[in-house]
């Protein structure tokens, strides 16, 4: 019998086709990274501001939070304009960041969830410096991994495809970081909660980038020629010529300036204290997690022939955000009715379930970005005669951890300043919080990111996505490339 997923592992490979193993190879390395990152990005300031330092500290976690994330978009836009500039081996511009970083970044992961000392002053410093050096070396392997998509076929078509897959596979790790408060919540009381989260942070943090070693068997098959003789603001500069990338990061950034609060602070209160007790806080914001998920998990697999029935990448990514208005709305009154409110079962199921209906769209936004991101790049390529994979997958990450900055700050504010956020040390922390954080709450866990998805509207829609205008730029790119072929061919031979 044929084995049925032997399709993955097919090394079967064709001018316009990259084997399947290898794509698989590629997304199980962002499965790797993405388990990491999904563990340190959601749960590291939790950690310090519930179990690392004492109350009094708790705030001020969340405002050094901040001034990293800041940190780190800067440092990303720096990496990717060096990378650009740097000596490399032919095709192969992003390998060394691939095979030679992870171990460190996993280490240093870990080692943030290892409580060091009793002093809070020393925890906080300790804190950022290795977030500092974290960061630092995960810029270079983040750019490496996704500025590796630019580079992983000439043909926008197969660029699409392979964006869908490495899409897939850093989902499916952000989903499986996604599991832990489940274990979070089988091993409370059997051991203390700061532990489980150091425990964890070995098993994700570490055991996830050692997994992202897989990517580096990934070939490039488009070159980038070393541009050294460019100065560091040049590398900078050619952004300018790529609205496309300008836009849609504007657009993602709007989206964090959304008011709202950290779901898990909404799990943990609701759920642990709900009357029916039907489900504890962690499983609870596992299985609303996976509910509402599953249907745009399913939508991946065939995302490439949706986003064409839609008609584009550009109307997939307005479709995301207006059925995201309309069913936030929709799961908000369903929540407000006595008999359906969100902390009963049948509640819990309806806000699973509107949520789910605009997660289908919304699953997509990565997979369209990107795709429109790579073929950005072959455009400016055409316009300058620069390739830009560093600099413009850098300018996305810097757009990242720019709006998760701001985001954290704005989540911070009203947590602490409108809900009157209280920590505790005793670990039934969740249940002592006052009447403003239960009413609140809610509204803003629901409603408050409708304020970005209207923004993010306004800036999309100035992207262009003219599958015509592509298919020109390539046979451009293309004559162009083998007219290089040729002339070095030359050169040699004389």
């Amino acid at each position: 019998m044929k084995n049925p997923i032997g399709f993955l592992f097919s090394t079967e490979e064709t001018e316009t086709h990259v084997s399947n193993r290898e794509v698989l190879s590629y997304a199980t390395g962002l499965a790797g990274q993405n388990i990491s990152y999904g563990f340190i990005s959601s749960r590291l300031t939790y950690y310090y501001e519930n179990h690392a330092v004492s109350a009094a500290r708790a705030s001020v976690v969340g405002k050094i939070m901040t001034y990293t994330y800041l940190w780190d978009a800067v440092n990303d836009m720096l990496v990717g304009a060096w990378v650009d500039r740097a000596h490399h081996k032919p095709f192969q511009k992003m390998r060394p960041y691939l095979l030679y970083f992870p171990a460190a970044i996993g280490l240093l992961c870990a080692m943030m969830f290892v409580r060091m000392g009793s002093n809070d002053i020393f925890k906080l410093i300790y804190l950022g410096a290795l977030y500092f050096v974290w960061d630092l070396l995960y810029s270079f392997q983040d750019v490496g991994l996704w500025g590796l998509l630019a580079l992983s076929s000439p043909h926008s078509h197969e660029r699409s495809r392979i964006a869908q897959w490495v899409t897939i596979g850093a989902g499916a790790g952000s989903t499986l970081a996604g599991a832990f408060p489940i274990l979070w919540d089988l091993l409370k009381g059997s051991m203390p909660e700061s532990r489980i989260f150091t425990i964890f942070a070995f098993v994700f943090g570490l055991g996830g980038e050692l997994l992202s070693l897989r990517a580096a068997k990934f070939r490039e098959r488009v070159d980038s020629p070393v541009q050294q003789e460019e100065k560091l603001w040049e590398s900078f500069a050619v952004l300018r010529h790529n609205p496309t990338l300008i836009f849609i990061s504007l657009a993602r950034f709007s989206q964090g300036l959304s008011p709202k609060i950290n779901q898990t602070y909404f799990f943990q209160s609701e759920y642990r204290k709900s009357e029916s007790g039907f489900l504890k806080g962690g499983t609870a914001e596992v299985i609303y997690g996976i509910l509402s998920g599953a249907p745009g998990a399913v939508t991946m697999l065939f995302a490439n022939k949706f986003i064409d029935r839609v008609g584009g990448m550009k109307k997939t990514l307005i479709l995301s955000q207006v059925t995201a208005i309309v069913m936030r709305l929709a799961a908000f009154g369903a929540g407000k009715i006595p008999a359906l409110h969100y902390a009963k079962p049948v509640g819990f199921m309806v806000m699973c379930l509107l949520t789910a209906v605009y997660n289908i769209p919304g699953a997509l936004m990565d997979i369209a970005h990107r795709s429109l991101t790579s073929d950005s790049i072959d455009e400016v390529e055409l316009k300058t005669g620069i390739r830009s994979e560093g600099i413009s997958f850098s300018m996305q990450n810097f757009t990242t951890k720019l709006t998760s900055g701001v985001s954290t700050r704005i989540q911070n504010f009203f947590l602490y300043n409108v809900l009157h956020y209280v920590a505790y040390d005793d670990e039934n922390y969740i249940d002592m919080q006052g009447e403003t954080f239960y009413k609140w709450q809610f509204p803003l866990f629901m409603l408050g990111p409708i304020v970005g998805a209207v923004l993010y509207i306004v800036f999309i829609s100035f992207v262009k996505d003219d599958k015509t205008h592509r298919a020109e730029v390539e046979a451009a790119l293309k004559e162009r490339r083998e007219a290089a072929a040729e002339d070095r061919a030359e050169v040699e031979i004389n």
